[in-house]
Order: structure tokens, then sequence, then C-alpha cells
């Protein structure tokens, strides 16, 4: 595996800290929802909260920071045939929200960050594709490790019984490329799998671009990557004790 190089970042983090008050705690470790140390970042941000999972929106990026949920063994065990029925999200302010015409050749994906494979109701797998849960990413990579690393998640989730887990974005570099309106598109993304049964986490990231190439990284890590703290309430040792994660096969699509 090729090691990943991280340039630059898309804000200096400071050292204020916007504290992410939360209408859905259920999808979080504790019930405590991540904050926002890079103040950049918490411009027209707004919450959004799901049946089976929750959403920060960043009406700058126009997507998402990150979307939690929190996976139960025994949800993961069915769950309804997919529908592809994606739409734009009607609680956010036109002005700040991805419409379907910005993926319109884009040559993007519209990109789950809460995976409708995830859920299990019709109603969770419907509201799974709001545009509030996208982000613009490369079809190689949404169908190829991206979609691996969904999977081992989910086995993960049924072999631990419960996990909590945050996906997002990471913008970072100089160039950061967008389609449609203004939608930004992600350089690299992540997604954090806290275990319940353990007591600690670890991070996939990965570019988003074609290719195989990812990394498992701490919480602690991810953090000064992605400017958000993302368990206020926890230690940086235990931020730093690393959850081993399955590694992600290559499944057929």
């Amino acid at each position: 595996m090729k090691k990943m190089l991280f340039v630059g970042a898309l804000a200096l983090l400071t050292t204020l800290s916007f504290a992410a008050t939360t209408n859905c705690p259920q999808f979080y470790f504790n019930g405590d929802a991540p904050s926002i140390e890079n103040q950049k970042l918490t411009q027209k941000t707004k919450e959004l909260c799901f049946e089976a999972y929750g959403v920060m929106h960043s009406g700058l990026s126009k997507t998402p920071l990150w979307s939690a949920e929190y996976l139960v063994r025994e949800n993961l065990e069915s769950k309804p045939s997919r529908k592809d029925v994606f739409h734009e999200e009607s609680r956010l302010p036109k002005g700040e929200r991805s419409e379907l015409s910005d993926f319109v050749k884009s040559g993007m994906d519209r990109g789950h960050l809460s995976p409708s494979a995830d859920f299990s109701t019709p109603t969770a797998q419907a509201e799974s594709f709001s545009l509030a849960n996208m982000i613009p990413q490369i079809h190689e990579n949404n169908a190829g490790i991206w979609s691996d690393i969904e999977s081992a998640t989910r086995y993960l989730a049924k072999k631990e019984g419960s996990v909590y887990v945050i996906t997002g974005p990471l913008f970072i570099g100089e160039h950061i490329r967008s389609i449609g309106s203004g939608v930004l598109v992600p350089t690299f993304i992540y997604k954090i799998v806290f275990s319940t049964k353990q007591n600690k986490g670890a991070a996939y990231i990965t570019e988003n671009a074609p290719g195989r190439e990812y990394r498992v990284v701490s919480i602690k890590e991810l953090e000064s990557l992605a400017g958000i703290n993302f368990f206020p309430k926890m230690s940086e040792i235990q931020k730093s004790d690393k959850l081993l994660l399955p590694e992600p096969k290559q499944q057929k699509h």
C-alpha cells in the first residue's frame, strides 16, 4: 500500500471551538456531537436529523461536513430493496445546497456518506438519497474501495454488536475543484468507526480518486486533518488508541 501524502489544508486551525449542539444525539457516542475547531467551517452550518442518521451541512461547500450513524447488528440483518430516488433537501436554503442539476454532466457520482445499505426501513433508505447526504465522488472510488470500506464497516458492526460511524469529506490542498453552482469536490473521504464493545475507534481515509489506496488513522490524527473535534469529551489518550479495522475486501459489483 502506498503512503498517501496530505498537503496543505483548507484553512488553518484556530484555538476557538464551535460546540455543535444537536437535536439528534442518538447518532453520537454518549450523545455528544462533534465540535468544529476550524472557525471558518462554522459558517452557514445547519444540522439535519433523519430517521437513521444525522448530518451537519455546510452552506459554503454545499456538502455535508459529516454524516453520523449508530449501526446495530439487528438492524443490518435485513434491508428493503434499494430504490434510487435522489432529491434536493428542501430544509436547506436554495443557495446553500446542491441541486440535482449540479451533478448532470459533471463526471461525478452523487456519493452517499451514510449509505442506503446501512438502513433497514423503506423510510430510512429513502431519506439516505437526500442530496444533503451526498458529496461529488469519483465513480471508481464510489463503486470500488469506498464501497468495500462501507461493507467492512457493516461487517464490524455485526461482529461487535454496535458501532458509531461518522463519515465526511476532507478538502485538502490549494486547488479545490467544484461542480455545478459551486459544490466543492472533496479531495479525501473518511469514515470513523467507534466500537462500543472495545471502547475505541479509528478511521479509514481514501483519496477521492481511482485506485484502492487507503489509510487507517487514529481519531486524533483525523481531527488534526479535519479541524473537527469528533469526540469532545474523549481523552487524547483514548483518541490515540487505534481500533483494528477490517481490511476492505474487494467485492463483485
